[in-house]
């Protein structure tokens, strides 16, 4: 008999995933530890699989749990279409979304593919946005949405998530160097001053080895062993990992990731059911 994948088992899964720790998620989602835990653990008797590699420092995906998780996040997408209620024939016209290089290497684009491919009619665009720029484009209307740092946000939220900061680099490389080489994205960028603060703050000397704005020139600099960066869980790539907090390597701030609308957009409803999408995938 087929077994069916309960979407709350792969919604826990996957806030674990992002926020790289079961009590982060346990937090977030208003659950105890050992409850989230438990849910975890049915999940990975019914794909047959260990889908979480659990340490003290957080959890990591396994081999299974990599392979699961882009399903995962596309059956969750579908969920929250369903779940908006439009027929299909009703969803026409255009919407833009904001959203950080960070969250382009996600199931996001497949995501959104998905969802132009049952609603023809529609016409959905991706635009990649430094934080700084959100605020204008959303004001501008050159997007409707916008998935983004909530400090760049004029008004709070519609909803948030905080996410960990992490420190990354390639595997193998030594964080004691003094001074700490830093692969950083160019300015603007805020969270260039949050790595700043916390090495001040543990009295480690740095310097910058290499800055640019684009994601993959940072992995490629990360990769080759130039020096460790900061990024968020969805953002960590091949031959880069998050290499753990320790004397040599601060804690980070937590970073609010946060989903902000256009007001002239409110009523519209292509618009409705692709904020209903992205609060399943964020």
């Amino acid at each position: 008999m087929a077994i069916d994948l309960d979407t709350g088992l792969l919604r826990n899964f996957l806030v674990c995933t992002r926020l790289g720790s079961i009590s982060r998620a346990a937090h977030a989602l208003g659950r105890t530890q050992p409850a989230l835990s438990q849910q975890l653990r049915r999940l990975e008797d019914i794909v047959g699989e260990a889908l979480l590699q659990r340490a003290a420092t957080g959890v990591s995906l396994t081999a299974a749990g990599a392979a699961l998780l882009p399903y995962a996040e596309r059956i969750l997408a579908l969920s929250g279409e369903a779940l908006a209620g439009v027929p299909r024939a009703k969803l026409s016209g255009r919407c833009s979304v904001g959203i950080l290089e960070d969250f382009t290497g996600t199931s996001l684009p497949a995501a959104f593919a998905d969802f132009g491919r049952l609603h023809p009619d529609t016409t959905l665009e991706l635009v990649a946005l430094l934080g700084s720029e959100t605020r204008t484009a959303l004001d501008s209307g050159r997007i409707q949405l916008a998935l983004c740092d909530a400090e760049f946000l004029e008004r709070p939220p519609r909803w948030s998530v905080r996410v960990p900061l992490l420190w990354a680099a390639a595997e193998n490389f030594d964080a004691t160097i003094d001074p700490l080489p830093l692969v950083m994205f160019s300015e603007p960028c805020r969270w260039r001053s949050l790595a700043f603060s916390a090495l001040s703050v543990a009295g480690r000397c740095w310097r910058i080895a290499f800055e640019s704005g684009s994601l993959t020139a940072i992995h490629a600099a990360v990769r080759a062993g130039l020096g460790v960066t900061t990024l968020l869980p969805t953002a960590m790539a091949q031959g880069v990992v998050s290499a753990p907090v320790s004397q040599s390597l601060p804690a980070l701030t937590d970073i609010e990731i946060g989903l902000a609308r256009r007001p002239e957009s409110e009523g519209d409803v292509l618009t409705n059911a692709v904020e209903g999408m992205l609060k399943q995938l964020a």
